[in-house]
């Protein structure tokens, strides 16, 4: 990059999880008094999620906003742009954001960049998952999870159906990693506590399993001997193990395994399979497994400019080893190691390999019990894992902020019992109606395409500009439906909806209108009848 330009060189990171944050971090403390590059952080929420913590949301031992901190907090000199990222543009470097509370895209032009997306759950080719599975990973999911939990707990404490409360006690957890561990764990100790305060629910009612498609529960995160401990304890607990065990499928009613197995169910989280971000899969970069390939310096193969870091890279391990583990430990020292190699294209020097080996692993097991791996050599089970547990991820807890807040909550739950309040938050409707007055616009032309309207009450015109000048091509009546175009076309809108009298529409949303036009091709072909009616009128 020529450095003569006026600008300075802007360094874009996409996703705010371990590997983006420490990156825009190290930038930080690189930019120092200097000033001479910008920052920009693009996540679709405003705070970093502190992962390892999440499960304990669950059972209510931390607070629902005790694993999160404010982004704009830990990076006061870093922008942050809180919208997902739409499309990318490698050739013009320019990023593509979602709409905000008008739908008109956002661009985004950079001279660095640096990939740090993660994973996502993905259900794709489940059947049944993607409907009925509750996925695990981000605060939404564990608020969501504990939600209903406590949900079917009261359902079950005055079901009098015994095949339907059966099911309401029933929970199914798939994938024995640490991700499906420690929610089976953390969730088996909230019910089995929580069911004490329902008249008529004994602990003998309640199902808990947990499914793995391994010999062993861990056998990738630690070794044999602690994986051991692990199914013992859990065992003991009340859990059902069910080794070489997949999910197949689901139904609103049950989990049904790969042996043919139903197990009738209300609730089914499943910690696998992940992905990394949808965005990466249109890209033309290179990529294996739907990962990012990287060199040594976490440069993209044959990109200039271009870093990732974090779960959606595929990174050599140091050790010659594979690849890079997707932990937190990991993507911290990715992001560092990616950011002052950016520091380096900017003002100059030698670029360093990313040089790492891994202290150890650990996981919780619930009720003041752990498992711990560090340095390959020492390992701990029991009282002393869960306190290093502890004490390691509350250090690396960052903001002094939240360190206090955890250590607090942690302490009272050794005095207080669990809460048992059920927040009923709203959720988007998929259908929704909304009100226009004389003079006010649906939508715009060039905004993108959101939504679908029908046409209740009142009266509309369809208004078209070129160059510069109006022209109002129809009108609406009630019973007419508008803004098919930009949803069938992946296009911005072509005209401007403009109420005439007092309006009520009702407003499909994008999705759902994908969904509906996608497995109905009648109704499909009536919208593309319309539009092509429309076209040809206005042409």
């Amino acid at each position: 990059m020529n450095l003569a330009n006026s600008h300075k060189p802007r360094v874009v990171i996409l996703g705010g999880g371990f590997a983006g944050v420490y990156a825009a971090m190290e930038l930080e403390s690189q930019l120092a008094n200097r000033d001479d590059f910008e920052i920009t952080l693009v996540n679709k929420e405003n705070y970093f999620v502190f992962q390892p913590m999440l499960p304990e949301v669950i059972s209510g031992s931390i607070g629902i906003l005790d694993t999160v901190s404010p982004i704009r907090r830990l990076l006061p000199k870093t922008r942050l742009i809180v919208r997902d990222v739409e499309a990318l543009d490698l050739q013009q470097k320019n990023i593509t954001l979602s709409q905000g509370f008008r739908p008109r895209p956002y661009s985004l032009q950079y001279d660095y960049l640096v990939f740090a997306l993660g994973n996502v759950t993905d259900f794709r080719g489940m059947v049944g998952l993607p409907e009925h599975a509750l996925p695990f990973k981000n605060l939404a999911d564990a608020i969501f999870l504990r939600n209903h939990v406590i949900h079917v707990l009261e359902e079950a404490g005055i079901e009098s159906d015994p095949e339907l409360r059966q099911q309401l006690l029933t929970f199914v957890i798939a994938g024995g990693g640490f991700s499906g561990v420690e929610v089976c764990a953390e969730l088996n100790d909230f019910v089995r506590h929580a069911a004490k305060l329902y008249r008529g629910i004994e602990q003998t009612d309640i199902r808990v399993v947990l499914l793995h498609s391994s010999e062993r529960i861990l056998d990738r995160e630690v070794s044999k001997e602690l994986g051991l401990y692990a199914e013992e304890l859990l065992y003991k607990r009340g859990v059902e193990i069910r080794l070489k065990t997949r999910l197949r499928s689901a139904s609103s009613d049950a989990a049904i395994l790969t042996t043919d197995e139903r197990i009738p169910t209300k609730t089914l989280v499943s910690t696998v399979p992940s992905s990394p971000h949808p965005l990466i899969d249109g890209l033309d970069i290179p990529k294996d497994k739907g990962k990012i390939k990287c060199n040594g310096f976490l440069e993209v193969e044959s990109l200039d400019g271009v870093w990732a870091v974090g779960d959606c890279a595929l990174i050599p391990n140091p050790s010659g080893e594979g690849f890079c583990p997707p932990t937190a430990q990991y993507a911290i020292r990715e992001g560092t190691t990616a950011a002052r190699n950016i520091v380096v294209s900017v003002r100059g020097g030698q670029k360093k390999q990313f040089q790492f080996k891994g202290l150890g692993k650990m996981g919780s097991l619930g009720y003041r019990s752990a498992v711990a791996e560090l340095f390959d050599y020492f390992r701990f089970s029991g009282f002393l894992a869960w306190f290093l547990w502890r004490t390691i991820y509350l250090w690396k807890l960052p903001g002094l902020d939240r360190k206090i807040k955890v250590g607090l909550a942690w302490a009272l739950d050794l005095l207080i019992p669990p809460e048992l309040v059920q927040l009923k938050l709203g959720t988007a409707q998929g259908v929704a109606q909304a009100h226009f007055e004389p003079g006010e616009v649906v939508f715009r032309q060039g905004d993108l395409g959101d939504s679908l309207y029908i046409l209740l009450r009142g009266e509309a015109e369809v208004v078209r500009e070129d160059h510069g000048e109006q022209k109002v091509i129809a009108h609406l009546q009630p019973g007419e439906f508008f803004g098919e175009m930009a949803l069938l076309n992946q296009k911005t809108r072509w005209a401007t909806i403009r109420c005439i009298k007092p309006t009520d529409v009702l407003t499909v949303k994008k999705g759902d209108f994908t969904a509906l036009v996608a497995n109905l091709p009648d109704m499909r072909q009536t919208f593309e009848n319309v539009m092509a009616k429309r076209m040809g009128k206005n042409k």
